[in-house]
């Protein structure tokens, strides 16, 4: 079934919602940050989210069924969540750093903002193209 929306509008849903997830990673990095022996979490979306998006452009898959490999493009990247391999392990075993993980959280919003509002500009498009290529003339 062929989707109302194109490529780039599913593609920032998309990243809106990983980037949504990364948030939700984040706060519990903060929340853990005095749990001894709590190793703070990560996870590689932006990069999956890139060679996806590298592979939607760059290589067409013929596929003749939606659910065949590369038929969903950028809603089937995942976000994979893994303890964070740069982390320094303090005394009590914790390996968050809470003024690190304070600016990851305000750049993972700056960008969510900036999606959201990219998002905006793209339904704005469309609906100016609806309301004056109606033929109300």
């Amino acid at each position: 079934m062929k989707s109302f929306f194109d490529p780039t509008i599913r593609a920032l849903n998309q990243n809106l919602n990983l980037r949504q997830e990364n948030q939700n990673i984040i706060s519990g990095n903060i929340a853990n940050a005095d749990t001894p022996g709590y190793k703070a979490k990560t996870s590689n979306f932006e990069q999956a989210m890139r060679d996806a998006l590298d592979l939607t452009e760059n290589v067409k898959l013929e596929t003749n069924d939606q659910e065949h490999f590369g038929s969903k493009g950028a809603e089937a990247v995942q976000a994979d969540v893994y303890d964070d391999p740069n982390g320094v392990e303090s005394l009590d075993g914790n390996t968050v750093d809470r003024a690190g993980e304070m600016a990851k959280m305000k750049e993972n919003q700056v960008l969510y903002s900036a999606s959201i509002e990219a998002l905006r500009k793209k339904i704005g498009m469309l609906e100016y193209g609806v309301s004056e290529g109606g033929g109300n003339k």
